[in-house]
């Protein structure tokens, strides 16, 4: 419960954020464009708390905080008085008009490259994206590349660490080839690769991008050594200890992490004979995994331990950490490969090289915002500014309900010397809604079936 509770005040915390941002771009700009503006409201329905400035706008914080507006002068809409029709929204000039609708989209964008400056002024932990295994057989074998390689860039886009990795990658869902430039294990020697993706299957629900490629990044070896324990697990309920190593399972000697890890899960429910090593003597126990159900039906063991983990080497490890002008350099360029990565996705999501069930929801989004705001504030300013990234692009989509579709109506004035007539608007507003209201569904669905 206290779970549910943390995400959605965190994803409540994130929304509120980026609607103001949004919503103060568009009220910046109509202000210094001599619109007056009536009402800047975050959220929708009934008013919360509310307060009229001294320049004649409310400022409203309402109930159902999934929006916000600012509700400017327009006599489309209202009667507005002889003397204040300079300050109308639709008698401004169609280059005014247009930034003040962009200026939201706009806003966003900043407001990333501000988050992710924060992040590098603070710094962020991370290690070298080094190759430690390859499938046999799989695309990266194919291509040449080995364990021990460190990727330098992808497609012409720096790889500092494996976030960096990740996303150039997703970038190439639906192409044929991906170019990825490496150096051979103890040397700085770059050399050049070409992945084939013209067979590459990659479903993001059912595993990770680097996996799908046959690459798995490397990472310190893991011990049979106990360092952590569930309260009231199964592995307490055993007798297990911290600091106990495991020799045996069901009298077979165990080597390696993964033996421990399968046959855990292939045993729910039942009884497994345990060997560990305490303190220089054998002694015999016995675990009874507890069943787990997974997502796709599939009964699992769990036990409720974790293993010693050896620490990474310094040589791998660093800190993107930059001072404050080089770090606008470096924010800036962050938002615009996620801006670049976004339009991507979008894009090949109306090809149909993505899967509509890919999109994600305001379910997805809280439990990514509480996940975040668990390791600190870092990762949640990074969560803020990819979040921000894609609610900008995606009210820049050319659906009328959406500061894009506005935008789409005035290129349409400018070539044609006249206004879209308002029933061809509502028209548009009509069909825009549902396809909207059609996507947030999709999203939500798919939302719940990740549950």
């Amino acid at each position: 419960m206290m779970g549910i509770l943390w995400n959605l005040g965190a994803f409540l915390l994130a929304l509120g954020i980026l609607i103001a941002v949004h919503e103060f771009g568009h009220f910046w700009v109509a202000r210094r464009c001599g619109v007056f503006v009536e009402r800047f409201s975050i959220g929708f329905g009934k008013a919360l708390w509310r307060k009229v400035g001294k320049d004649g706008t409310e400022y409203t914080l309402a109930m159902i905080p999934l929006g916000g507006y600012v509700k400017m002068l327009d006599e489309r809409v209202d009667d507005v008085p002889e003397e204040k029709k300079n300050q109308a929204f639709n008698n401004k000039a169609l280059w005014q008009r247009s930034a003040i609708v962009a200026a939201g989209p706009f806003a966003n964008f900043l407001f990333a490259v501000f988050a992710y400056w924060v992040v590098y002024l603070i710094g962020v932990p991370a290690v070298r994206p080094v190759i430690g295994d390859i499938a046999p057989q799989s695309i990266a074998a194919e291509a040449g590349i080995s364990n021990g390689m460190e990727l330098k860039s992808i497609s012409g886009i720096q790889t500092a660490d494996w976030e960096s990795v990740n996303m150039a990658m997703i970038s190439h869902i639906g192409d044929e080839e991906m170019v990825v430039t490496v150096t051979e294990p103890d040397t700085e020697y770059e050399v050049q690769r070409i992945l084939d993706l013209t067979n590459w299957s990659f479903d993001p629900d059912e595993e990770r991008v680097l996996t799908s490629l046959g690459i798995a990044p490397y990472s310190p070896a893991i011990t049979l050594v106990i360092s952590q324990l569930v309260d009231d697990g199964a592995a307490i309920a055993a007798g297990l200890r911290l600091n106990d190593e495991i020799v045996a399972i069901n009298a077979t000697p165990v080597t390696e992490w993964q033996q421990v890890v399968d046959a855990i899960r292939s045993h729910p429910s039942q009884a497994l004979g345990m060997e560990v090593l305490r303190e220089g003597e054998m002694v015999l126990l016995t675990l009874t995994p507890e069943s787990k159900t997974q997502r796709d039906g599939d009964v699992i063991g769990y036990a409720g331990f974790a293993p010693k983990v050896e620490p990474w080497p310094e040589s791998y490890r660093i800190n993107l950490q930059y001072g404050p002008v080089e770090a606008v350099g470096k924010a800036a360029e962050k938002t615009w490969q996620l801006v670049t990565l976004t339009f991507d996705m979008v894009t090949k999501l109306v090809t149909g090289d993505v899967a509509i069930k890919n999109l994600s929801g305001p379910i997805s989004i809280a439990k990514g915002a509480g996940m975040t705001a668990d390791y600190g504030v870092v990762y949640f300013l990074g969560f803020l500014a990819l979040i921000s990234v894609n609610l900008g692009i995606v009210n820049l989509l050319p659906l009328p309900v959406l500061d894009g579709g506005h935008l789409m109506f005035f290129a349409i004035e400018a070539v044609t010397r006249r206004p879209v007539s308002e029933r061809v608007q509502d028209i548009g507003y009509r069909v825009g809604s549902a396809i909207l209201v059609a996507l947030m569904a999709v999203a939500l669905f798919n939302d719940f079936t990740r549950l």
